[in-house]
This record gives structure tokens, sequence and C-alpha cells, in this order.
């Protein structure tokens, strides 16, 4: 990994935290979120976007095009799994306090991570001679 894909990705991810920490007290009392499931997902969401990424760059040098969009597409399927099981795992350890906010704000990280990492593979792919 060559390119500038990790520092990148760290800078998302310590903007994603910095925001849950300034807005931790408006998170709790007005939402009333999970904090600590927040930011075991954010870790979790940036582990598994450095993993696809690293999968995805190794499906590039491919010279079969079908392979890049079949890697794309399998990574993206699979954080979307990923988040369904950590989504199904909260559900079922906090049945009696499940906080809807929490599981928004963690498919928002989804997105956020997964539209980052597709854009940088166009722009990576679009480099490539």
């Amino acid at each position: 990994m060559t390119d500038k894909f990790i520092l990148w990705l760290a800078v998302v991810f310590i903007g994603i935290t910095a925001a849950l920490f300034l807005l931790k007290t408006w998170l709790l009392q007005t939402l009333g979120v999970h904090y600590e499931v927040l930011v075991a997902g954010n870790i979790v969401m940036a582990l598994i976007t450095l993993i696809s990424y690293s999968l995805n760059r190794k499906g590039m040098t491919s010279e079969n095009a079908n392979v890049i969009v079949r890697s794309v597409y399998a990574s993206t399927l699979a954080k979307l799994m990923l988040c369904v099981v950590a989504i199904a795992v909260y559900v079922i350890v906090n049945r009696t306090r499940v906080s809807k906010a929490t599981i928004f704000l963690f498919m928002f990280f989804y997105l956020v991570y997964t539209v980052y990492e597709t854009s940088h593979l166009i722009r990576t792919s679009k480099k490539k001679p």
C-alpha cells in the first residue's frame, strides 16, 4: 500500500472519533445512544475497511477487469454483512435498552467508510497504466 489510503483512513477515523467525543453529552442526553458501542463500532469499521482495501488492491493487480469489480462488490457486501451481524449482537445483548440512534449512527459509519474506500479505489484505478 504505497498510496496515502492509510493516512486518510486515520484522518477519517480520528474525525469520527473526535465528533463522537465532542458530541458525547448531546448524544447521551438527547438521543440516548450507547457511546461505548459507537466507539467500538468506529474502530471495527476502520479495521474492516483497512482489510477490505488491502484485498481490493490485490484484486487490482489482475489483468481481468471483472476481478476488480467482483472484489469491490464482495468487500462491500462482506462489510455490510459484518455490520448486520454486529447490529444483531447489539440488539440481542441490549434487548430491553436498544437505541435506534446507535444503530443508525453505526450504519452511517458504514456509509462513510464504504464511500471513502470506494472513491479511493476508483481514483487509484484511474491512475493505473
